[in-house]
């Protein structure tokens, strides 16, 4: 016989959990963004849709589309300020040869790894497929395209090298365990200085 009382309890004690590592990462991201405001480039946050992370979710109601209900994995890019335009909540980050930027990837579940990663590293040498088409326009509109396509773009995270109809870019980055990432000190040291070392090696 179901216990309620208990199923309701352990219900609640997995929603918190859950809750605390959503805010735990968004703790990191702000940490990250903070400290590279910092650097000489004055690094910012890209906006794609305001202030926020990219990820690839769903509310729909079919099976497939269920398993997108939970946010397993988000990133975030960064772009000097001099690079982009804010406008309206949002940046504009037009693809040129010279654009890169810093990339910042959180994998919370995946049946690949049995911990959760952060992926932190630069991507480089983007560029559109048609120049001029209307689709993607700026490098915001990319953070989708590589949500869904995150499987074959981060075959081999250490060396992206990713073409399709639409984009191609290169990327190297660094892995981490999430839960060794737990103060300030760590974060420069695993995540912010080899992620600016790859930048400006590129």
């Amino acid at each position: 016989m179901i216990d309620i009382t208990e199923m309701t309890k352990q219900m609640n004690l997995a929603f918190d959990f859950v809750q605390k590592l959503y805010l735990e990462v968004s703790y990191l991201i702000k940490e990250v963004e903070g400290i590279l405001y910092e650097e000489n480039e004055k690094f910012i946050i890209g906006k794609p849709s305001g202030y926020g992370i990219s990820t690839r979710s769903s509310t729909g109601l079919e099976s497939n589309n269920v398993m997108l209900w939970l946010l397993k994995k988000l990133a975030v890019f960064f772009v000097p300020e001099d690079r982009t335009e804010v406008k309206g909540g949002q940046t504009i980050t037009k693809i040129d040869v010279e654009l890169k930027v810093l990339y910042l990837r959180i994998i919370l579940s995946d049946k690949n790894f049995n911990e959760p990663i952060v992926y932190s590293g630069v991507l480089h040498k983007i560029h559109q497929k048609k120049p001029g088409a209307k689709w993607p326009k700026k490098f915001e509109h990319v953070m989708g395209l590589v949500e869904y396509r995150d499987n074959k773009i981060f075959k081999n995270a250490g060396h992206i090298n990713y073409e399709d109809a639409y984009i191609e870019l290169q990327g190297e980055l660094v892995k981490n365990n999430l839960f060794e990432i737990n103060d300030s000190e760590t974060v420069l040291e695993r995540i912010v200085k080899p992620s600016l070392e790859l930048y400006r090696k590129y």
